[in-house]
């Protein structure tokens, strides 16, 4: 892994779009005397009355920087909520390595996506701490990033979620540099988009521990030496598909 310019972390990805599908069955019923045990083959229930649109915001870490494109926490977050009856169209991204806040901000206004969405994610502001962008911008633009989700959610606070930002300094990546000062500035900026999370009513979901214990279990980064693995970004999408499944 080399280091690279202040301006990204790694080269620019292209938003992709990933899609999955899914398949109904019927269970064949059976007949039981009253001392059988009855094991339950049904599947999990479907919700038939609308398929699930997710919007995913973000930067590199929505958009799987170095994992395929099924370990992406959003992709592994649609499948863990297929298993619990909840069924997710193909997710749209917008979402790209390196972007701050800013570029997030550019890209939607460019973009202008059409309609509204069921479910939106919003994960983005470690390249604002990477790039040294201070922490009162920070301020200015994670809350119409939040305030715009909401509004790409259809108006409703309940079914947007926010992920807190994973800390970089335990991956080879960091090694060299002043990874205390690197986890303390990630803290900071947690606790800027934990409190407007909380202003605004929206869900939070905090990643960031999880994210740590990659300093003694090299499995949770890929191959990269920067961005987590798809086992790290399962842990994610456990805690996220439950919270999105509460929602609902």
């Amino acid at each position: 892994m080399k280091k690279v310019c202040k301006n990204s972390i790694i080269p620019l990805l292209a938003v992709i779009i990933s899609t999955h599908s899914m398949g109904c069955s019927k269970a064949i019923p059976t007949v039981a005397s009253p001392t059988d045990t009855v094991i339950n083959t049904t599947p999990p229930p479907q919700d038939t009355t609308k398929v699930k649109t997710y919007l995913a915001l973000g930067d590199s870490y929505t958009i799987g920087q170095s994992v395929d494109s099924s370990q992406r926490y959003p992709a592994q977050t649609a499948f863990w909520l297929l298993q619990h009856g909840i069924t997710i169209a193909p997710i749209k991204y917008i979402a790209t390595t390196g972007w701050t806040t800013a570029n997030l901000q550019a890209a939607i206004n460019a973009e202008s996506p059409l309609g509204t969405y069921d479910i939106v994610s919003l994960l983005i502001g470690v390249n604002d701490q990477y790039q040294g962008y201070d922490t009162g911008s920070y301020v200015v633009r994670f809350t119409q990033l939040l305030q715009r989700s909401i509004q790409l959610a259809s108006n409703n606070f309940k079914h947007v979620f926010v992920l807190s930002i994973p800390d970089y300094s335990v991956t080879p990546f960091a090694s060299g540099s002043d990874t205390a000062a690197i986890s303390a500035a990630i803290n900071n900026f947690n606790a800027i988009n934990r409190r407007i999370t909380a202003e605004f009513n929206c869900n939070y979901i905090y990643i960031t521990d999880s994210t740590r214990l990659a300093a003694n279990d090299a499995s949770l980064i890929a191959y990269d030496g920067l961005h987590p693995s798809g086992k790290e970004y399962k842990v994610w999408s456990n805690l996220l598909g439950a919270s999105i499944k509460a929602a609902f």
